[in-house]
């Protein structure tokens, strides 16, 4: 496990953490948010300020970061991938989507 590739996850309930460095694929990482801790493997390439899922993730559900609804996945979203734009529909800020 490359322990020098950081991270950052800040609730516990999150299902994505950020990275603070470019993490490459196949990287195995360890994220800690307080008594949690998961265990990924990167299968893409993650850039730094990007996340990234720490549980796999159905359509629709909801995603959250820093302990918020931030949108809901568009596709599944398995631990490791990418979270971004392509199967991350926004809804904060929208009235048409409202966060249960």
């Amino acid at each position: 496990m490359a322990s020098n590739l950081k991270t950052v996850m800040m609730k516990p309930i999150d299902k994505v953490a950020i990275a603070l460095m470019a993490i490459p694929p196949d990287s195995e990482v360890e994220v800690t948010c307080q008594d949690k801790t998961f265990k990924v493997m990167i299968s893409e390439e993650i850039k730094f300020g990007h996340k990234f899922a720490v549980i796999d993730m159905e359509q629709g559900e909801e995603i959250l970061k820093y302990g918020e609804v931030i949108g809901l996945a568009t596709k599944k979203i398995l631990a490791g991938e990418h979270v971004h734009v392509h199967n991350l529909e926004g809804i904060r800020g929208r009235g048409d989507k409202v966060a249960t």
